[in-house]
C-alpha cells in the first residue's frame, strides 16, 4: 500500500515508517525541512497549513496516518496545529478519495477541560468523527522508548536519586514501537470506527514509575510529590529558563495533576487486532541504555 504519513519526522512517526517499510509498504511523508533520501519513502515538502502539499501527500494513498501535532504551545498554537491541522488533513484525504484515516490523539482528550492541549486534541477528534471517512482514533498514554526526549528529565532526576512528581495518581506507558505496530495494523484494516485508548497494560502510581525508572538507570530513588501550587511554580521556572523547549509547562500541570491516566478497559483494542509486546521494565531499560549511549543522562 501507499501510506500517507504526517509527523513522519517525529519520534512516533519514525517508528511507523520503519515498520511500514519492513511490511513492504510505500510511504509518503510530510516534512517541513529537507530529509535524507530513504528507499521506499517519498518526502513531501510542506506543512499542515499548506493545502497543496497535503494534496500531493494524499493523492493515490490507500490510507492516511495523521500523527503530526504539537504538545507545547499556547491555546492558539494548539488550535492551529491540532484542530486546524487535522481539519486540513481530513480535507486533503477526502479530496484525494482516501477513505482510511488513522488519527493519533492523546489520552488527555478524555479530560479536555484540564488543559488546552487536551481540549485541542478532543476538538481534533470531533472533526475526525464527523468526517465521513473510515476512521479510527488512537489515544496513547505516555509514549516512550529509545530516541524519545519527552521523558528524559525523569530519567535524569532518577540518575541523581531524587524524582519530583505530581500529586498522587496513576499512569501508564506505551513503547513507541508497540504504538507504531497498532497504527500500521489499523492502516491495513477497514470499517474499524472506534476510539482506542492504548498502554502496555501496566498501570502504576507516579511513585512506582519513578522507582521503575530508577531501576532502569541503576539507582535507588526517592519519589517526592509536589502539591499543585509548587508544580505550577516549577513550570513557571522551567518555562522562564527553557522557553519553548520547556518540558513542564503551565498547561501540562493541568493534566499531570489528574488522578488516572491509564487506558480505560472498555476502550482497549481487541487482542486479535493488537497486543503490546514491550514490558515496561524492559522498555525503560532500553530507553535508559539509549540515553547513556548518547550522553543524555
Amino acid at each position: 500500500m501507499i501510506l500517507a504519513v504526517t509527523g513522519g519526522t517525529g519520534f512516533v512517526g519514525r517508528h511507523v515508517i520503519d515498520r511500514a517499510l519492513a511490511a513492504g509498504h510505500v510511504v509518503r511523508a510530510l516534512a517541513r525541512a529537507p530529509q535524507p533520501p530513504r528507499a521506499g519513502v517519498t518526502w513531501i515538502a510542506g506543512a499542515l497549513d499548506d493545502p497543496q502539499s497535503l494534496g500531493t501527500l494524499c493523492a493515490g494513498a490507500a490510507a492516511v496516518l495523521h500523527i503530526a501535532g504539537t504538545v507545547n504551545a499556547d491555546r492558539a498554537g494548539f488550535a492551529a496545529a491540532n484542530i486546524e491541522g487535522t481539519r486540513a488533513v481530513i480535507a486533503a484525504a477526502r479530496e484525494a478519495g482516501v477513505r482510511r484515516f488513522v488519527h493519533v490523539s492523546s489520552l488527555s482528550a478524555r479530560e479536555p477541560q484540564l488543559s488546552d492541549y487536551g481540549w485541542s486534541k478532543r476538538e481534533g477528534e470531533a472533526l475526525v468523527e464527523a468526517s465521513g471517512l473510515d476512521w479510527t482514533i488512537v489515544r496513547p498514554t505516555g509514549v516512550y522508548g529509545p530516541g524519545d526526549t519527552e521523558m528524559r528529565d525523569m530519567f535524569r532526576m532518577a540518575a541523581r536519586g531524587l524524582v519530583l512528581l505530581p500529586p498522587s495518581g496513576r499512569v501508564s506507558l506505551i513503547a513507541a514501537g508497540d504504538l507504531a505496530a497498532l497504527l500500521l495494523a489499523l492502516a491495513e484494516a477497514r470499517d474499524h470506527r472506534a476510539i482506542y485508548e492504548v498502554d502496555d497494560g501496566t498501570g502504576m502510581t507516579h511513585a512506582e514509575l519513578a522507582q521503575a525508572i530508577g531501576m532502569a538507570v541503576g539507582r535507588k530513588v526517592l519519589p517526592v510529590h509536589l502539591p499543585r501550587p509548587l508544580l505550577s511554580l516549577a513550570a513557571a521556572i522551567d518555562t522562564a529558563i527553557r522557553g519553548r523547549g520547556a518540558k513542564l509547562t503551565r498547561d501540562r500541570v493541568g493534566y499531570l495533576c489528574h488522578a488516572d491516566w491509564t487506558a480505560g478497559p472498555a476502550r482497549r483494542p481487541p487482542p486479535e487486532l493488537w497486543t503490546p509486546a514491550t514490558a515496561t521494565a524492559a522498555g525503560l531499560a532500553a530507553t535508559a541504555a539509549w540515553y547513556r549511549a548518547h550522553a543524555l543522562l
